[in-house]
């Protein structure tokens, strides 16, 4: 028997959503996944008339859908936002540069500006070269803590108010297990905060935070969105491959699980005892940009890479803040 969508009543039903086990058709699914993110924008404040808003944009689903349905809000519901595409060229032959062409193509598509910044003119080095110099090993932790401080200088340059980033449930929920595995109290209480940087001149916001993955990959295939679907090839070396699948092999038992995930750190208050005091954030003495120690992790790392010493900047990365040496942060900047 053909079971038809729960809305509409009309339609065959195209998927059954995993939050709510509500069978729907096409359109109905498109309009109840771009609803349920106008609501998050509203509820939580996210944007506000006049802003200028960069999309961190890799060329990948979730940041191509975020632009997007982004593009259609602020059209449907008069925004008032100035968007534009910012994406970074880590220097990855045979990734970054195909996945940097469709970005481009989008750019045309949602008649978005675009600006792309690169690792070369940053900071003197490709990925690629940071992999020939220290091996694959914790390549991700230099890639995660570049990227972060790139896009925050791309949209400094372009005079952005806020980023978007295409950060869904699913990758909180990894960020949320993985500092619960390294013991990492201080970001377990802040890893879920749908704005981020508030002290920051551009403040992060996760307009997907609530989002399911697997919505995304729906919407993206039903709308035949241009998109780049190949994984990054040093992601197989990444630690949070191993939360990803936990997260995968969770949301199968029980598809509520990544949500509870998410609430469980939302929920989560850092008891700080009396005279102990937490990071602020303050200002790199070399770089200038935001950092809660008097040299920025992207500074040390860098200084490690020039002086040829890559390990250097590893260890004086890690354990010194929360969390235990020898695992890497849970650096969160993915799009």
């Amino acid at each position: 028997m053909v079971k038809l969508c729960c809305v509409c009543q009309k339609e065959k039903a195209a998927l059954k959503r995993p939050k709510t086990s509500e069978q729907l058709c096409k359109e109905c699914f498109y309009l109840a996944l771009e609803e349920e993110v106008h609501q998050t924008i509203v509820q939580h404040n996210l944007f506000s008339p006049g802003e200028r808003v960069a999309v961190a944009a890799s060329g990948g689903k979730d940041s191509t859908v975020l632009a997007h349905i982004l593009t259609t809000l602020n059209n449907r519901h008069n925004y008032g936002l100035d968007l534009f595409l910012l994406s970074i060229d880590e220097g990855i032959s045979g990734y970054r540069d195909d996945s940097l062409e469709t970005v481009k193509r989008n750019e045309q598509q949602y008649g978005i500006p675009l600006k792309i910044l690169s690792y070369k003119e940053l900071y003197g080095w490709t990925m690629d070269d940071i992999v020939r110099a220290i091996g694959h090993k914790n390549n991700c932790t230099f890639c995660g803590v570049f990227r972060r401080q790139a896009l925050d200088r791309g949209a400094a340059l372009m005079k952005a108010d806020k980023m978007a980033t295409g950060h869904n449930a699913d990758d909180i929920a990894e960020t949320v297990l993985l500092n619960i595995l390294r013991g990492d109290v201080p970001r377990l209480g802040r890893c879920a905060n749908i704005i981020t940087g508030e002290d920051s001149a551009q403040p992060r916001v996760k307009p997907f935070k609530y989002t399911y993955e697997k919505e995304i990959v729906m919407y993206a295939f039903f709308k035949k969105l241009d998109y780049f679907s190949t994984e990054c090839i040093y992601a197989p070396f990444a630690a949070r491959g191993a939360a990803r699948e936990f997260v995968k092999d969770l949301e199968m038992a029980r598809p509520r699980a990544i949500c509870d995930l998410i609430r469980s750190a939302e929920e989560f208050r850092l008891d700080v005892k009396e005279g102990q005091s937490m990071p602020t954030a303050g200002k790199c003495q070399r770089c200038g940009y935001i950092s809660s120690q008097d040299v920025c992790k992207a500074c040390v790392l860098l200084e490690g890479l020039n002086k040829g010493l890559p390990n250097l900047g590893i260890s004086r990365t890690r354990g010194t803040k929360g969390g235990k040496a020898g695992l890497p942060a849970a650096v969160d900047a993915s799009t």
